[in-house]
């Protein structure tokens, strides 16, 4: 094992399942639902990645009131909408996760996602027994892009920033871990584009996650 990367901390929408078919229909329905103004697909989907609230606060103007009533609309409707199987894993997620882990890597989550539902996807996804710590944004005050979750996820591990990599599809997981002092490596099929991720000066862009293993694994 390259011994500049110990620890894995990965995202979890766009980046190790797509969700974003998903998201983007909850979200529609929760606007219409809630008679606030339309927005598109594409501008729906900029918001994946951010806390539930702030999806919605930062696409629409509102006041908190009506933030707290998105995320409760959205909680049910995402509820209803889950049914098995409608969320896929990326090729070559769970090999990839399960040789890092054989290999020695220390893997975790830090996700914008709901603990409740994050766990039941990584148990129907056959990838929790990788897992040694998962973070959710109600864990703690700051979210993403702020660096709170890969300070907390330090400091639980034990392992030092410059032996960690944050792996993310969008500019608030690359954010996130420059701000915490952490590598970061992009993947370009989820939520973001190459052009941002190369923007923020992203240590890593990959195309497929299988990648991962050339740049912790040597």
């Amino acid at each position: 094992m390259n011994c500049k990367t110990k620890l894995v901390i990965l995202d979890f929408d766009g980046t190790l399942a797509d969700t974003q078919s998903l998201i983007v229909n909850t979200m529609q329905q929760t606007i219409r639902e809630l008679n606030l103004p339309p927005r598109t697909d594409s501008q729906c989907a900029a918001m994946i990645g951010l806390p539930l609230k702030k999806t919605f606060t930062q696409l629409i103007d509102m006041d908190d009131a009506m933030g707290d009533k998105c995320a409760e609309t959205y909680t049910r409707l995402f509820f209803e909408n889950n049914k098995p199987g409608a969320v896929p894993v990326f090729p070559h997620v769970v090999e990839t996760i399960k040789a890092l882990h054989d290999a020695g890597t220390t893997i975790t989550i830090a996700s914008s996602r709901g603990r409740d539902t994050l766990i039941d996807f990584l148990r129907e996804m056959n990838m929790e027994q990788y897992i040694s710590f998962v973070i959710c944004a109600t864990d703690i005050d700051n979210a993403k892009p702020a660096p709170d979750m890969v300070l907390v996820t330090l400091d639980k591990t034990g392992i030092l920033p410059q032996n960690a990599i944050v792996v993310g599809d969008t500019q608030f997981d690359v954010l996130m871990a420059h701000r915490a002092g952490v590598r970061a490596v992009g993947v370009t099929y989820g939520n973001g584009t190459r052009e941002e991720l190369e923007e923020l000066g992203t240590e890593y862009v990959i195309d497929s996650f299988d990648k991962l293993r050339d740049i912790v694994l040597v």
